[in-house]
């Protein structure tokens, strides 16, 4: 049998043709390929004004059960892998046609905001997996709504797997919010189709109104917060705003269940955050009329961290004694113990930045 004449390939028709009336391909397009010939290790066909396309090595073997279903003259769809070969063709590859087909299909999808439901088949820390037209789609915990999102108190990475677990044979509502065929990257999302819903319901709210609600989940960054005429409304209050003070853990101020209000702080695509403490007394307005620089008060010593101790000098207001006045971590913990008392002397005092600046009275 002939080989395909090489004065068809693309190089040869660039030369013949009028540059203004031949298009452009590129590799990774998407190409009709009219069977030309089949030779015992490749494929040949034409590209009309483009040339003359080749399939073959493992792309000629992995395409066997697609070429056996071609005729001389049939037409296929074809995927450009190399604009010119050492031999002056164009690589072609047949397999790859239909993961690409299937990938636009998906980024039509995403472009439409099309709601999808899916079935979650499996889960690790950092979210679910699923399948978007065959192709495997990852669902992150952060794109999860409040009803699903694992309310982990310490943020124990078992923990939380073992409560994405619980979601596994389970039907979701979701949307595409991110498509990259070249890493296979495909990110779905819950919560976005939660969040146009809640859109609509909070446009009667504003920032700075006030809300009855009830505390409906704690993690270690902060409260959700549920509004009782709406419940459909879920916010944020993040640790920094539920109280003054400085806290480790959102339990001691809240707990599941609590009936409180909240002040709107922030309304952004269509999460609401809020906050407990813009509600509450600022104790460090008043501070300078209960304590002066200089003065020696007991205080209970509340924690350790890099910088330092914190002090409890009231139930609102807390100090630093600063870990330099005892060399180090491990010398500041021989000489101070958390939940003891012991006598300070107040060498610093500045309630704009809420900072009270403390020293062992020795």
């Amino acid at each position: 049998m002939a080989i395909v004449s090489k004065n068809n390939t693309l190089l040869s028709q660039l030369l013949k043709s009028d540059s203004n009336s031949v298009g452009f391909i590129k590799a990774g397009d998407l190409v009709e390929a009219k069977l030309m010939q089949r030779a015992q290790r490749a494929a040949y066909f034409d590209l009309g004004q483009f040339g003359t396309g080749i399939v073959y090595g493992m792309e000629f073997i992995n395409a066997q059960d697609i070429l056996k279903g071609l005729k001389i003259g049939d037409s296929t769809s074809a995927k450009v892998v190399d604009m010119e070969n050492e031999d002056g063709y164009i690589e072609l590859s047949l397999r790859e046609v239909g993961k690409q087909k299937i990938w636009q299909a998906i980024k039509e999808l995403q472009d439409k905001g099309e709601i999808l439901e899916v079935k979650i088949a499996g889960a690790n820390t950092g979210g679910l997996m699923a399948e978007v037209n065959g192709v495997k789609a990852f669902l992150p915990v952060s794109q999860l709504t409040g009803e699903h999102y694992p309310r982990v108190d310490d943020g124990d990475k078992a923990k939380i797997l073992e409560e994405l677990k619980k979601l596994v044979g389970q039907e979701m509502k979701v949307k595409i919010i991110d498509v990259n065929p070249r890493t296979n990257k495909l990110i779905i999302s819950e919560k976005e189709i939660a969040s146009e819903n809640v859109k609509e319901l909070i446009a009667k709210y504003n920032v700075g109104d006030v809300i009855d609600g009830v505390i409906s989940g704690v993690a270690d960054f902060g409260a959700f917060f549920k509004f009782t005429d709406n419940p459909a409304i879920e916010g944020l209050i993040h640790i920094s705003e539920l109280d003054h003070r400085l806290i480790e853990n959102p339990k001691e101020v809240v707990k599941i269940g609590d009936a409180v209000k909240a002040k709107i702080t922030e309304i952004k695509d269509g999460r609401v955050s809020l906050s407990l403490k813009a509600l509450k007394p600022n104790p460090w307005d008043k501070v300078e009329e209960k304590y002066k620089v200089a003065d020696i008060i007991n205080g209970t010593v509340t924690r350790f961290n890099p910088f330092g101790a914190f002090v409890a000098l009231d139930a609102d207001i807390q100090g630093l004694i600063h870990v330099s006045e005892f060399g180090g971590v491990e010398e500041m913990k021989k000489v101070l113990e958390i939940g003891k008392a012991y006598p300070f002397r107040i060498d610093s005092l500045k309630p704009q930045e809420k900072r009270i600046v403390l020293k062992l009275n020795k």
